[in-house]
């Protein structure tokens, strides 16, 4: 009976004890365990996973080094006493941050051009020109969410880094945001690195890389046709971006020699035209009576030919931010048709 007793106990302790030891791993198994990416996801990342971690990586190192540089901008501009004094006094103590501005808006500005190229164009020509698609297409996984997941990794990659990127930027430009001389904000430099317009601009030029390496089915060929395109891309933009603000025009009437003649604009406003005025509001060229050869034959001139004042269009610095939204929604809507392009093609020819 004692025995009995024993190994009844004995059992039913090694069993307790196996349940415990049973829940202690199940625990520890579940704490162990991360999520990791599968099926389509993990396939497609683990492909390109050198490109996506390159971008990132350096992304990270761009934000870092714009952070030390926005870091010197303001020790400098504490120290000088700005905005109590015009940076217009500092000479050229401030070149080294103007240098800094027009180093790293370069940079960014070649994103598109690169990414489009590096990352865009082999992203699926690639799998159809070493035979890669045609193995996916055998398998269970349809073409629409291979290409689907392709296209959303991609997408994800390229908008967390110039998402961040257009962030930092803007955050180190905006103490000097105002002062023309350091980046006009028309411009290239500020507009396309700051706000919406980075992100728009990558995602169309990568997408775009994509459309044309599926229709040429070549990764060489694709790259050099998407290096013209996204070039050819930016021109354009650059062009155009004046065009997507509303102009304001402002007119004087207190002649125009004077110093009270000129009118006053906002502070960083972009000028677009200006002419000259008459009494009876017409506008004429400034350069009327420009041939003048003294002042008082010039007021003369001006006298006889009615002229009263200046009449200025201009595009207030406020207008940016909307400008920015209305030029990026233009280019999601060019990349979305891009989109549906690679699916309607993708769905008998992505082979």
């Amino acid at each position: 009976m004692n025995t009995f007793t024993r190994s009844s106990t004995s059992t039913s302790t090694g069993s307790t004890s196996d349940g415990k030891n049973g829940t202690l791993n199940a625990t520890t198994t579940q704490a162990n365990r991360r999520p990791r990416l599968s099926g389509m996801t993990w396939l497609v990342w683990r492909q390109h996973r050198a490109a996506f971690w390159t971008i990132l990586a350096a992304t990270a190192l761009s934000v870092a080094w714009i952070v030390y540089q926005r870091g010197q901008l303001v020790d400098f501009l504490d120290g000088y006493g700005y905005p109590g004094k015009s940076l217009d006094e500092a000479g050229g103590k401030f070149q080294q941050y103007n240098d800094a501005f027009s180093f790293v808006s370069m940079g960014l500005q070649a994103i598109p051009i690169l990414l489009g190229v590096f990352l865009g164009a082999p992203l699926i020509a690639g799998d159809l020109e070493n035979g890669t698609a045609k193995l996916v297409a055998a398998q269970s996984a349809s073409r629409a969410r291979w290409l689907a997941t392709k296209l959303a990794l991609a997408g994800l990659v390229v908008v967390v880094s110039t998402g961040v990127l257009s962030a930092v930027f803007g955050w180190w430009w905006n103490p000097v945001k105002s002062e023309v001389t350091v980046m006009d904000w028309t411009s290239g430099e500020a507009f396309n690195n700051t706000g919406p317009v980075p992100v728009a601009l990558t995602l169309f030029s990568v997408f775009g890389g994509v459309a044309i390496g599926v229709v040429l089915r070549r990764t060489l060929m694709a790259m050099v046709v998407t290096f013209g395109f996204t070039v050819a891309v930016q021109v354009v933009w650059s062009y155009s971006i004046v065009s997507l603000g509303n102009a304001v025009t402002i007119t004087t009437n207190k002649g125009v020699m004077g110093e009270n003649g000129s009118p006053s604009l906002p502070r960083g406003a972009y000028e677009i035209d200006y002419s000259f005025v008459t009494g009876s509001g017409d506008l004429v060229g400034f350069g009327t009576c420009s041939g003048s050869q003294t002042d008082a034959a010039r007021q003369a001139c001006l006298d006889k030919a009615d002229v009263v004042g200046w009449s200025v269009e201009y595009l207030p610095m406020s207008q940016m931010n909307a400008m920015q939204w209305f030029g990026a929604s233009i280019l999601f809507a060019l990349t979305a048709g891009v989109v549906a392009f690679l699916f309607f093609w993708g769905r008998k020819r992505l082979v």
